[in-house]
């Protein structure tokens, strides 16, 4: 089937996202999944970057950029984000932490909604930042329900070991001490799918000082039934 708009240029930048849908790329591994040629690929790619359509990892690789999931909000079909800002704004108000909901998007996270704590020393993650799946207890949630292949392969340059993910599974939630950030400490706790799937991540984050070098003790809790929250927003819309 001729799958073709008839405009050349935005079929090709098609090619090159759902390229990247499968995870981080270099470009000449945008040029072996596309079959573009290498110039033309390396055009796209860096057009898609400055509209944030594409973004950058940590290893300079190409990765799908946080405008589409601000475009994706912004049509008004994205129950969770809807439903994130009021449950966001509790868990700050009951923790006195500034609290974020994370998304995986290829091999990076993406920071998708955000209340921070409006005083005082606070841990500020922008809407739209894309982070690390290496270290974090964001990152933890986010890896320990996948598959074993892509748990084998997310541990390879992790700070935390495949021992901290079964524990992860076992209690539901995540904690992580100076993993992303020298200083800060973080509380996760999953968001699920009607079906399941852990396809977010609700976090609580700030400076060790507050939050101590056992930081679940005092905001797993209150993270916990937060993501359940969440979870069971997505439940009944589907219903």
């Amino acid at each position: 089937m001729d799958e073709s708009s008839g405009v050349g240029v935005l079929d090709k930048a098609v090619l090159v996202l759902a390229a990247l849908e499968t995870g981080p790329a270099s470009l000449a591994g945008l040029v072996q999944m596309t079959g573009l040629a290498r110039p033309t690929a390396h055009r796209l790619a860096r057009a898609l970057e400055h509209h944030r359509f594409v973004a950058r990892d940590l290893q300079g690789r190409f990765v799908l950029g946080p405008r589409l999931s601000e475009l994706a909000a912004a049509a008004g079909e994205d129950r969770l984000l809807a439903a994130s800002g009021p449950i966001l704004a509790r868990l700050r108000d009951i923790t006195g932490e500034s609290a974020q909901l994370y998304r995986r998007q290829a091999g990076s996270r993406v920071c998708a909604a955000a209340a921070e704590r409006p005083t005082g020393l606070r841990d500020t993650i922008p809407v739209g930042s894309v982070l690390s799946m290496d270290a974090g207890s964001a990152a933890q949630i986010l890896l320990a329900w996948e598959d074993t292949d892509k748990i084998r392969r997310g541990l390879s340059n992790s700070a935390f070991s495949a021992v901290t993910l079964a524990a992860v599974r076992k209690r539901g939630w995540a904690q992580s001490v100076g993993e992303r950030e020298t200083g800060v400490a973080s509380v996760s706790a999953p968001v699920r799918s009607p079906s399941g799937k852990v396809i977010a991540a609700v976090s609580v984050s700030g400076p060790i000082e507050r939050l101590t070098r056992q930081p679940g003790r005092i905001h797993a809790p209150a993270v916990v039934a937060a993501g359940g929250r969440l979870s069971e927003v997505l439940r009944r819309s589907a219903q």
